[in-house]
């Protein structure tokens, strides 16, 4: 297989997955809340969400929180990781094409 089919190969098998993440994913709670509830002791995800904010007042705001486009539902979600998925890839495509040249290949 050339370099090019495999490149695009990751990449279809990359929005499949982008694709069926959110319907494959527990979202009772998710891996990264759950291990942020342990992280401050127990309680719930707006708790725990509390106690880092006290202790860390920075604020910020993810641009795709809880990796959904707000008020569309799976349909949100699918698109915010795909949205990340293909952003990923540009700047990957991009990093080796970079580095590739300096390299001289």
């Amino acid at each position: 297989m050339s370099k090019n089919g495999i490149i695009i190969a990751g990449a279809v098998i990359a929005i499949i997955i982008s694709v069926l993440a959110p319907f494959l994913a527990s979202s009772n709670p998710d891996g990264l809340d759950k291990n942020l509830i342990n992280l401050v002791g127990g309680g719930s995800e707006e708790h725990a969400e509390e106690i880092i904010g006290e202790r860390m007042p920075i604020e910020y705001e993810a641009p795709l929180p809880d990796y959904s486009i707000e008020g569309m539902g799976k349909l949100g979600e699918v698109g915010a990781i795909m949205a990340g998925t293909l952003l990923m890839l540009g700047i990957s495509l991009g990093l080796g094409k970079v580095l590739g040249r300096k390299q001289g290949t």
